[in-house]
């Protein structure tokens, strides 16, 4: 963690240098962009959080374990692929509904399949920009032809933790390679 955001903060600063070198008075409008961009994060990250921290509390673990967790197998990760496309909102909702999940019991593979449906099928975008923009023949062929892949994500999941030995672990930061720490 504390490697990704050095590594965010030192690539900030060198872009902030090549601006101030290529063009002194770029960095007004530029900090007055950042701004208001972190401004709705303030409130809405925060919060995002603590409501994933009292879902977490609020999941039963035994449900979610029965029907998401590892020994769930592949209908499962059916379950998780059509439940992860109904999740509402961006990524500071999704995210933290994730983890709440994942940590209430569901298995990696199921977690793998229900982010990669929210990814992929988002219903919510859909129906706000897709439908609107793009037209029903369009998105019901990209829907059509990218039905399978939360699915087959989550079963790669599966076969390459089972196979590799891979445990995940979303507190220590990802995934805990066989003789790690």
């Amino acid at each position: 963690m504390l490697l990704s955001i050095a590594t965010v903060w030192t690539i900030a600063a060198l872009l902030a240098g090549f601006a101030a070198w290529r063009r002194p008075n770029a960095h007004r409008p530029a900090l007055a962009t950042g701004w208001s961009m972190l401004k709705p994060l303030m409130l809405r990250l925060p919060l995002a959080i603590l409501a994933a921290s009292f879902l977490s509390q609020l999941l039963p673990k035994a449900v979610v374990a029965h029907w998401l967790g590892d020994s769930s197998g592949f209908g499962g990760i059916l379950l998780a692929a059509v439940i992860g496309g109904l999740f509402p909102g961006g990524p500071m909702v999704s995210f933290p509904i994730v983890v709440a999940v994942y940590q209430a019991g569901a298995g990696s593979a199921q977690t793998v399949a229900l982010l990669t449906a929210w990814s992929i099928y988002a219903i919510h975008r859909v129906m706000a920009f897709e439908l609107p923009m793009l037209g029903t023949r369009f998105v019901l062929f990209r829907l059509g032809v990218s039905l399978i892949l939360p699915v087959l994500a989550g079963l790669c999941a599966g076969l390459i933790q089972s196979a590799l030995g891979w445990q995940m672990d979303l507190a220590a930061g990802g995934v805990q390679l066989p003789g790690s720490p």
